[in-house]
Parts: structure tokens; C-alpha cells; sequence
């Protein structure tokens, strides 16, 4: 399992100094049912606008 998740959403709740993600726990979701064929088909499921 990843030790270090780095995220660039700056405006995300969880976004910390260096690009870290300070959330317990990471969500990946498909956009395409519960298979995704490439990167574009997938999203930050723990995403939470910051404010």
C-alpha cells in the first residue's frame, strides 16, 4: 500500500504542504460503471472542496 499519496487539488480539504494528501483513507471511483480502462476514467472519490 502507497505510504505517500501526493495530490495537486490545493483547494481540497485534505490537501497538505508538498502536495500531500492528509486524508485517512483514499477513494478511487470509476466514472464508467466498476471498470475503467485508463486514467481518464477514474476520479478522487474522498475529494472535499475546502471551506
Amino acid at each position: 500500500m502507497a505510504k505517500d499519496v501526493l495530490c495537486e487539488v490545493t483547494n481540497c480539504h485534505f490537501w497538505e504542504s508538498g502536495n500531500q494528501c492528509g486524508a485517512d483513507e483514499i477513494k478511487v471511483v470509476s466514472r464508467k460503471g466498476r471498470k475503467a480502462k485508463d486514467i481518464a476514467e477514474t476520479d478522487c472519490g474522498t475529494f472535499i472542496p475546502k471551506g
